[in-house]
């Protein structure tokens, strides 16, 4: 029985966006996209299955480079158009989410320039910062 899919706000395209965030930490991972098809694999099979929209077909995170993300919840938002998933990162120690070789993709935070007064029209000056080490060589994780 698959009505619980129907629930489901799914966008134009079919899709809808995951976050993708550790149990154990909380660390969000990554954000990715998943079709009907994609979310029904996630669920059957315990590990996360995305949708490449690069490629346009199920990407079953992991089948290049080893980091499969194990699936411990599957939750849907207040306006059932973003899931979470709860995962526990497996492959390489610590856990490698993103193909920058980073436990998260989310590595960059946005750094206000010193001594800048807060911007009361226009953007706001400053600088993407990268927060995070690379755990390991992407070069070597995708050959």
């Amino acid at each position: 029985m698959t009505d619980w899919l129907d629930a489901v706000r799914w966008d134009a395209q079919g899709l809808v966006p995951v976050i993708a965030q550790e149990a154990s930490s909380g660390d969000v991972l990554m954000m990715a996209w998943m079709n009907r098809e994609a979310l029904a694999q996630t669920a059957a099979l315990g590990r996360a299955v995305y949708y490449s929209r690069s490629r346009a077909r199920l990407w079953y995170k992991g089948e290049e480079s080893g980091h499969v993300q194990q699936v411990h919840e599957i939750r849907l938002d207040c306006d059932a158009d973003v899931l979470l998933l709860k995962v526990t990162q497996l492959g390489h120690q610590p856990g490698i989410a993103c193909h920058t070789g980073r436990h998260s993709c989310f590595y960059l935070r946005w750094q206000p320039e010193s001594g800048a007064q807060p911007a009361t029209t226009g953007p706001a000056e400053g600088r993407w910062l990268s927060v995070e080490p690379v755990l390991k060589d992407p070069e070597s994780i995708y050959r």
